[in-house]
């Protein structure tokens, strides 16, 4: 495989939801993600960290709440995980070690949209 046909970093990533505006006051308010642009009353573009996250409803394809798993690198992943569900995040589980690895230890924590999207934290602990 050449060097231009390799894929690269990831530039957007799209979570189905059921009402945009619910949504948007989530990822945005909640999770604090930057609020980048509306493409119409059901799509909405946020930025999370450099990776653009679409949010939108069904669009003949996709149903809410059976999305991939978005994964946000944080650091004190407890404190972090403390902070969102009391901003109103629903926890799914606190955080935990999940592996640990010869140079670093894998901590992880789950949330809840509020269309039941699992959005993960990470914490790479060195």
């Amino acid at each position: 495989m050449n060097k231009e046909s390799r894929l690269s970093n990831i530039g957007q990533i799209a979570v189905t939801v059921s009402d945009v505006e619910a949504a948007l006051s989530f990822y945005g308010d909640t999770l604090g993600l930057t609020f980048l642009f509306s493409a119409g009353p059901n799509l909405v573009f946020l930025d999370a960290g450099g990776v653009r996250l679409m949010l939108s409803t069904p669009q003949g394809a996709g149903s809410v709440g059976h999305n991939s798993i978005l994964y946000f690198k944080v650091t004190d992943i407890v404190a972090v995980h403390a902070a969102l569900v009391e901003r109103g995040a629903v926890s799914e589980r606190a955080p935990q070690l999940a592996a640990k690895l010869p140079d670093h230890e894998l901590w992880i924590g789950f949330l809840r949209d509020p269309d039941g999207n699992l959005v993960g934290l990470m914490e790479e602990r060195r």
